[in-house]
C-alpha cells in the first residue's frame, strides 16, 4: 500500500458520557475509562489505528481539563499521538473537524481524514480497516464518506442513512439519499425491513480540503472562527492550544447537521465491524461478557436469582443483589444507580437535575487525576479535609501557597522531596512535616517509584480553588 493510500487519524475525545453516570463524570468521561476491558476506549481507539500501512500517527482532539490524562494514556500504550489539540470551549463535531483539517492541511494539503469519536467500541478491527481503504476510493471521487451498520433491531436512539445507489467505480459504496432523525418505534421497525438503511455511526473519512470547502459553503462564519482560532493558537508544551475568543465565535453544531445534511457529496459504505457507540448503560450490557442468565457482574458482586442485567461496583465494596431482572446497579464510592435497563437512558436527566443542584458527584470522582499523579478524598469534616497523594516518578506539584488552610504531609511509600519556605528536605517513609498558611511550598517525587503521602489540610476553607500558583511544570499558573 503507497503512502498515497495512507489517512489521518483524527480522535476526538470530549464531551461527558452522562448516560454512563456515575461511572462517567466530566472529569473524568466514558472515554477515559476501561468499560470494555483493560484499556480505556481512548485506547482502544488509538490502537485500532496503529498500522503503519494505512494510517499515519493520530491527531487528538480534547479539551484542557483531559489533557494530562490523555497524553498519559497515549503513553501507556506506547502511542506517539501527532498533536493534541485542545478546544478551550466545547463546539461539537463540525467545528472540531475544520480545526484537525486545517491544521493537517499545512502539512499535507492532500490530506486525507477518517474522524472518530474516541468512545464507540469497534470488535471487528480488520473490517474496519477495510471500510476505511475502500473510502480512500470514494474520496478520490470527491466524497464525503460515512461508516452505516446494518441495524439488527429497530433502535430508536440512532439517527440513520437511507442509501441511493452505488457509487459508481467503488463497490460496495453508496451514496446518500438522505440522512433520517432518530424516529419512533413504528418508524424503526419500518427501517429495519426495507433493507436500505444504516445507522450513523459517527464516523467519517474525507479530504481535508473537500470538508473545508463544504464548511466554508454551508458554515462560512463557523469555518472563519475555526481558522482564526488555528492561526492564532499557541504552543503549551506539548499541546496545540486554540485560541479561546475566537474558537467561541463558532457554531455549536455537528458534522451531520452542518454538512453531511446538506452536501451533494455525501457517500456510506455499510461495514459490518461490530460497532456500538456504548450510549447508555443497556449498550453497555449488550456488548460485555454475560453468563449463563444474561448478567453482567463486575467487581465485588454476588447474584442470587438475577437474569438480564448489569451490576457493577467500582470501588465501592460488596454488592449484592437478589430477585430482579432487566436492572441496572452500578456503585462507586460516592454514589449508586439503580434503574430499570429498559429506562436506563432517563440517567442523562437524573445527572441534568443533579447539576442543577451544584452536586460534585456530577463532575468529579473522590479520584481526581492531575498532570502529576492522582488525589483522592478520604474523609471531610468541619475545618478539615484528608487526602491522599500518590505524585508519580519525577513528578512534582506547583509551587504554591493557601491564603485559608495549613497542610500536614506524612510519607507513607516512596521519597519525598519538600519545599517549605526557603528550605528543601527529603522526607522518608514514616516523616511528617507541616506547611504553615500562607507559606510558599511545593512537594515533589525524586524516586523511580510512586510516592504515597496522606495529607491533612486544616482552616476554615478547604476547597479546591484556594491556591495561588508560582511556578508549575505543567503549565497551570493561572489561579484555579
Amino acid at each position: 500500500m503507497t503512502d498515497a493510500r495512507r489517512v489521518y487519524p483524527v480522535i476526538l475525545s470530549g464531551g461527558a458520557g452522562t448516560r454512563l453516570w456515575p461511572l462517567s463524570r466530566a472529569l473524568y468521561p466514558k472515554q477515559l475509562l476501561p468499560l470494555t476491558g483493560s484499556r480505556s476506549l481512548l485506547q482502544e481507539t488509538a490502537l485500532r489505528v496503529e498500522s503503519e500501512d494505512l494510517f499515519h500517527l493520530p491527531l487528538i482532539v480534547t479539551n484542557d481539563e483531559h489533557r494530562f490524562i490523555v497524553a498519559e494514556q497515549l503513553r501507556e500504550i506506547g502511542t506517539a499521538p501527532r498533536g493534541i489539540a485542545l478546544e478551550p470551549i466545547g463546539r461539537n463535531t463540525a467545528p472540531a473537524a475544520a480545526v484537525a483539517a486545517r491544521i493537517l492541511s499545512k502539512d499535507d494539503p492532500e490530506a486525507v481524514i477518517v474522524l472518530m469519536p474516541s468512545d464507540h467500541v469497534v470488535a471487528d478491527p480488520v473490517v474496519f480497516e477495510a471500510a476505511v481503504d475502500l473510502a480512500i476510493d470514494a474520496v478520490a471521487r470527491g466524497c464525503i464518506v460515512t461508516f452505516g451498520i446494518s441495524p439488527d433491531k429497530p433502535e430508536t436512539g440512532y439517527g440513520y442513512i437511507r442509501r441511493g445507489g452505488p457509487l459508481n467505480g467503488v463497490v460496495g459504496c453508496f451514496e446518500v439519499e438522505r440522512f433520517v432523525e432518530k424516529p419512533d418505534a413504528a418508524t424503526a421497525e419500518s427501517y429495519l425491513a426495507e433493507d436500505v438503511y444504516s445507522w450513523n455511526s459517527g464516523m467519517f473519512v474525507f479530504k481535508a480540503a473537500d470538508y473545508l470547502a463544504e464548511l466554508e459553503r454551508l458554515q462560512p462564519e463557523t469555518l472563519a472562527a475555526c481558522d482564526d482560532a488555528v492561526s492564532k493558537a499557541s504552543s503549551d508544551l506539548d499541546f496545540i492550544r486554540l485560541d479561546e475568543a475566537s474558537f467561541a465565535k463558532a457554531n455549536s453544531i455537528s458534522i451531520d447537521y452542518a454538512v453531511m445534511e446538506h452536501t451533494a457529496h455525501a457517500a456510506v459504505i455499510p461495514a459490518e465491524m461490530g460497532w456500538n457507540d456504548v450510549g447508555g448503560w443497556s449498550a453497555l450490557w449488550e456488548t460485555s461478557v454475560q453468563d449463563a442468565d444474561g448478567n453482567t457482574a463486575i467487581g465485588d458482586v454476588v447474584l442470587d436469582d438475577v437474569r438480564g442485567s448489569y451490576i457493577r461496583s467500582e470501588n465501592a465494596g460488596l454488592v449484592v443483589v437478589s430477585g430482579v431482572e432487566d436492572i441496572v446497579v452500578v456503585a462507586t464510592e460516592d454514589a449508586t444507580v439503580v434503574l430499570p435497563k429498559a429506562k436506563a437512558g432517563r440517567i442523562k436527566d437524573i445527572v441534568a437535575g443533579l447539576a442543577a443542584e451544584e452536586r460534585r458527584e456530577v463532575s468529579e470522582h473522590r479520584r481526581i487525576y492531575r498532570p502529576w499523579g492522582y488525589s483522592q478524598d478520604v474523609d471531610l469534616g468541619e475545618r478539615f479535609k484528608v487526602k491522599r497523594l500518590v505524585v508519580n516518578p519525577g513528578g512534582q506539584l506547583s509551587l504554591q501557597k493557601h491564603s485559608q488552610r495549613a497542610e500536614h504531609w506524612v510519607v507513607v511509600k516512596g521519597v519525598a522531596r519538600v519545599t517549605c519556605g526557603g528550605e528543601t528536605r527529603d522526607l522518608s517513609p514514616d516523616q511528617s512535616t507541616y506547611i504553615p498558611l500562607g507559606e510558599i511550598h511545593r512537594l515533589e517525587n525524586p524516586g523511580d517509584e510512586p510516592l504515597h503521602v496522606v495529607e491533612v489540610q486544616t482552616g476554615d476553607y478547604v476547597g479546591e480553588d484556594d491556591i495561588e500558583r508560582f511556578e508549575d511544570i505543567y503549565g497551570r499558573t493561572k489561579k484555579k
